[in-house]
């Protein structure tokens, strides 16, 4: 059956109208005559068989009515333009793939491993796209998320990652180890919003005093708390496995025992089932469960080799 939907034209000469209020900067934007648009608005009223437009002499202003028309026009040729670009920049012999995934974890610790990716498969390109929150994987455009485990994945093929174990760190000048152990209590301490308890909650874990557990600023993302325990600012409870680069090299300590009551666990959500025709999309699944295999293994051997030094809290 025949779509009925207007031509390009008369939309995109639509849009330029209602953005600009005005035929004759429409015009000028689109590089045509004002008569021009004039026509092309016309068309457009005619197909659909409403006034979208109030003539004041020279003037022109948008109908109540059309308002809500216009926003989703320029909602959709956007969409139309974004996809056409992502279509030109695909490579001509190779594939592309898109993961959904948490920001802190895409920054922290995929984008740095990506290269060795790109080394096995040069010819897939993996575009990512930030989703804190989960959602329904059929029909989004993604080919997978990275993501915690949640009901919502319910139905899709997952596979576990990673286990994020959260630990207290901070910049080695805020721990003054020539005056030898310090009280958590006694150091400015950071949160993240999404998890305000995570404070108390690691003191009933450990047993630490901390007499206000709430107290101190708190941070949307993860990656603005690691940033500001490397400033100095206080101590982060942050995942280990987004700081064992600064604490290998010294830039961050964590002196004070892991929590293991707040925990979570990262996952690959795969559609289901995943056809042959998306090669791609399992090239990559086999590379990250191989790559998180690897971490794992090294970070056990950081872990057991290298042992924090005991604090006495008060």
């Amino acid at each position: 059956m025949r779509r009925k939907i207007p031509s390009n034209s008369a939309l995109i000469a639509f849009e330029a109208s209602a953005r600009h209020g005005s035929f004759a900067r429409a015009a000028d934007e689109l590089a045509l005559t004002e008569g021009a648009i004039s026509r092309q608005i016309g068309r457009l009223e005619a197909f659909l068989g409403v006034t979208l437009f109030e003539r004041i002499g020279n003037r022109v202003k948008l109908l109540p009515s059309a308002k809500r028309y216009a926003a989703q026009v320029s909602e959709s040729l956007d969409r139309l333009e974004r996809d056409s670009r992502y279509v030109m920049g695909q490579p001509s012999d190779g594939a592309s793939i898109d993961i959904a995934t948490i920001p802190t974890f895409a920054t922290r610790w995929l984008i740095p491993r990506l290269g060795r990716f790109r080394e096995r498969h040069p010819n897939i390109v993996v575009h990512l796209a930030e989703r804190m929150e989960p959602f329904v994987l059929a029909g989004s455009g993604f080919d997978a998320a990275i993501h915690f485990e949640h009901p919502a994945w319910s139905g899709m093929r997952t596979h576990r990652l990673l286990h994020e174990t959260l630990v207290p760190v901070c910049h080695p000048a805020l721990f003054d180890k020539a005056v030898g152990a310090v009280s958590l209590d006694q150091l400015p301490r950071l949160h993240r919003r999404q998890n305000p308890d995570a404070w108390q909650r690691y003191a009933q874990e450990t047993g630490i005093t901390l007499t206000n557990p709430a107290i101190g600023p708190y941070y949307d993302l993860h990656i603005m708390l690691i940033e500001a325990a490397l400033a100095g600012l206080g101590v982060a409870l942050v995942p280990r496995l987004y700081v064992e680069t600064e604490l290998a090299a010294g830039r961050l300590i964590a002196p004070w025992p892991e929590s293991q009551a707040i925990s979570k666990t990262f996952s690959l959500i795969l559609p289901e089932p995943i056809r042959l025709s998306e090669a791609p999309i399992q090239a990559f699944a086999d590379w990250l469960l191989s790559e998180t295999h690897r971490f794992d293994s090294v970070s056990r051997v950081m872990t057991q080799g290298v042992q924090p030094p005991s604090v006495a809290e008060a």
